[in-house]
């Protein structure tokens, strides 16, 4: 059986290494590659797949389109039009995104108890599934600082649909507020000198990058004893959801987490 992710760029994927390390502590004797989709290009793709194809795992820039290849959409997916796993089972394609529950499980996996209170750094469709999280975490207020107030569109209404206070702000606006978390789906160098700014005024800090590891903002939570999530958590959580839905069984976040970080420190 065969299951790959796709994407663009894709070289530096960490998950094929997750999946193959899923597949050997499951006993299966299952392929797992890393395949370059341009945008535009998934539905072409899709159409050409062999019957031994059971799974893809979609990155950027091809998470909307992955929601509209499905034949079948999971409720996460109808809401956000974006996923980013795709499974194939008698010739239908059913579209879910593990983005969302996994980003909640890693986060409760920290001990961030309740927050109340977040920031997002970041628009577009990584925020809009940060931001349907909070919400099922019991977040209450949302800021949401992007550079263009439109690229937080998305994010917004579906905060706003929920009943939550949202307020967007520009990126490089003063911080009024201290947060319960501060989720940041920007990349590192979008944060720069206001790193250590953007830690103080958070109890808790998510940066969905991994790589390069630290980011700016990694590293200043570090410094300042601020509890820090990497991408490489929210990776490997919603990979361990990708793994169930594709073979039908569980695995550990953790034994994920571990290929994971083995990889990067061979790179």
């Amino acid at each position: 059986m065969l299951c790959a992710v796709l994407g663009s760029p894709i070289a530096h994927s960490l998950s094929p290494v997750m999946h193959r390390a899923a597949y050997s502590a499951l006993g299966l004797d299952w392929r797992y590659e890393a395949v370059e989709v341009h945008e535009g290009g998934l539905a072409e793709f899709v159409g050409a797949l062999g019957d031994d194809v059971r799974g893809l795992s979609v990155t950027a820039p091809l998470k909307r389109e992955a929601a509209s290849v499905g034949h079948q959409h999971s409720a996460d997916v109808e809401l956000l039009g974006v996923a980013n796993t795709l499974v194939v089972e008698d010739g239908l394609i059913s579209a879910h995104n593990t983005d969302v529950p996994g980003a909640a499980a890693a986060i409760e996996e920290l001990g961030i108890a309740s927050p109340v209170t977040a920031r997002i750094l970041g628009g577009g469709a990584t925020a809009a599934s940060m931001a349907l999280t909070l919400v099922r975490l019991g977040v209450e207020e949302l800021e949401l600082l992007v550079r263009e107030p439109s690229r937080a569109a998305e994010a917004e209404a579906v905060a706003r649909g929920r009943g939550i206070a949202v307020t967007v702000r520009r990126l490089d606006e003063p911080l009024i507020n201290r947060v319960d978390l501060l989720v940041s789906t920007v990349p590192g160098d979008a944060v720069g000198a206001r790193s250590y700014e953007l830690v103080d005024s958070s109890r808790a800090v998510f940066d969905v990058v991994y790589d390069p590891w630290p980011t700016a903002l990694g590293h200043a939570a570090q410094e300042s004893g601020v509890p820090l999530l990497s991408g490489i958590d929210l990776l490997a959580h919603q990979a361990a959801l990708q793994v169930e839905l594709m073979t039908g069984s569980e695995i550990s976040p953790q034994l994920l987490r571990d290929a994971a970080l083995g990889e990067l420190s061979a790179r």
